[in-house]
């Protein structure tokens, strides 16, 4: 029984500890979309710069559709890593309460 009771901590420990990690490698590669959305690469990076749009883009579509426009000015990046924070949280809290 107790080495039932540890796997199931060990396993939980392990899902929050991917999703910590996710949301944070989740978040870098939205910030770098945004970087690499006010520069102009070269050639050689647009498979980086590709694969940055298809990885964020999706995702931040579906703020856009919610927030005002602001002009130049694009928050959806802003309420999405706040968005995917607080969705940590919440998923991290709730798999503390399964052990």
């Amino acid at each position: 029984m107790a080495a039932d009771v540890a796997l199931l901590a060990d396993a939980v420990s392990a899902a929050q500890s991917f999703v910590q990690v996710f949301v944070g490698v989740y978040a870098l590669l939205v910030f770098a979309y945004i970087l690499t959305s006010w520069i102009r690469l070269p050639y050689s990076l647009a498979p980086v710069q590709r694969f940055l749009y298809d990885a964020c883009e999706p995702y931040l579509r579906l703020f856009r559709r919610f927030l005002p426009s602001f002009g130049p000015l694009d928050l959806s990046p802003i309420v999405a890593i706040f968005a995917l924070y607080a969705l940590e949280r919440i998923v991290v809290r709730l798999l503390d309460l399964a052990h």
